[in-house]
């Protein structure tokens, strides 16, 4: 592995191993897959109450058991497969979260199904544009926006679950909706 030392990366990315390549390659991206959206939201409801390091650490575990985040799939789960669920120790063994990756799946379809695009609906609250912010202590950065309530409220206007402004703030920030890096950071962009 070679040495990197010399980048500066937001403090949060040095904590663990995991966290880099996440940060490096991922968070803060511009983000236009609505399935990416879609594996990103229900990732980001799991985290809920949890570190993120646990959902990067059981990421592919999720991604295997709920059939890589899949609408189609997913909208298709028996309370028998939920049961099975329930017993399985390599997942986040939450109900209220698995009930809600389901009915996402379905809302998601039935957008589909209305002609609304998942990824234009996302992006909407910020006029598809990534909010590009000038942080320069990890401590300005907020949990909630006015833009992470009117997603909240969008997303829930359409049957989304589990749903509420810190979990959607964390999404945008995952998926590039805003651009939280830090000033001295390499991945923050400029306008």
């Amino acid at each position: 592995m070679k040495d990197d030392s010399a980048i500066k990366r937001c403090l949060w990315a040095t904590q663990y191993d995991i966290y880099l390549r996440y940060h490096d390659e991922e968070w803060g991206i511009p983000c236009y897959n609505a399935q990416q959206l879609f594996t990103m939201l229900n990732l980001e409801l799991m985290q809920a109450g949890l570190s993120w390091r646990l959902i990067l650490e059981k990421r592919s575990t999720l991604e295997k058991k709920f059939t890589s985040f899949d609408p189609k799939k997913l909208a298709k789960f028996s309370e028998e497969k939920i049961e099975k669920l329930m017993q399985d120790p390599s997942i986040i063994r939450n109900r209220a979260k698995i009930n809600a990756v389901i009915q996402n799946a379905k809302q998601f379809l039935v957008l589909e199904k209305q002609g609304i695009d998942f990824v234009e609906l996302v992006w909407s609250v910020v006029n598809g544009t990534p909010i590009i912010n000038q942080w320069k202590k990890h401590e300005e950065i907020p949990t909630k926006t006015k833009e992470a309530d009117a997603l909240t409220q969008l997303l829930k206007k359409h049957g989304f679950k589990f749903l509420g402004p810190t979990i959607i703030y964390s999404f945008m920030q995952a998926v590039g909706l805003v651009n939280d890096h830090l000033v001295d950071c390499f991945r923050h962009v400029t306008k």
